[in-house]
């Protein structure tokens, strides 16, 4: 039988690579970016709990350019090659925007979020009580 440990990490591998798109298009929905830049936000934004390569967020982007839903153009760069930078086309602000009502402000409700701290609250004095 898997540790505890091993299935939480499981759990969070798979959780964590279905949640890429939505920290991909939060990024841009801010600004747009090329990715390796990218990469910090996607980090930075997530707390650290996503790290994200730029090649995988290069197939990504790919990606979501083929389904309209990002586009990029070439820049210009002061130190070296050009870069790509993506930003969201209007189609990609209207999908983040339906995927968050319907999936993410769902946790805001006083119904879940009382289940969440509950959960949470029950955590904290069973490891106080030990």
């Amino acid at each position: 039988m898997p540790s505890d440990d091993a299935l939480l990490a499981a759990w969070e591998e798979n959780y964590k690579k279905g949640l890429l798109t939505l920290w991909v298009l939060l990024a841009l929905h801010a600004r747009e970016a090329y990715p390796f830049e990218m990469a910090g936000v996607v980090s930075d934004l997530s707390r650290g709990t996503i790290v994200a390569d730029p090649n995988s967020l290069y197939r990504a982007l790919n990606r979501f350019e083929r389904m309209a839903i990002v586009e990029s153009s070439w820049r210009a760069s002061d130190s070296g090659p050009d870069r790509r930078y993506y930003r969201l086309t209007p189609r990609g602000r209207d999908l983040l925007k339906t995927f968050l009502e319907r999936n993410i402000l769902l946790f805001q409700s006083p119904e879940i979020a009382r289940l969440i701290q509950t959960v949470v609250g029950a955590d904290r004095r069973s490891k106080e009580e030990r």
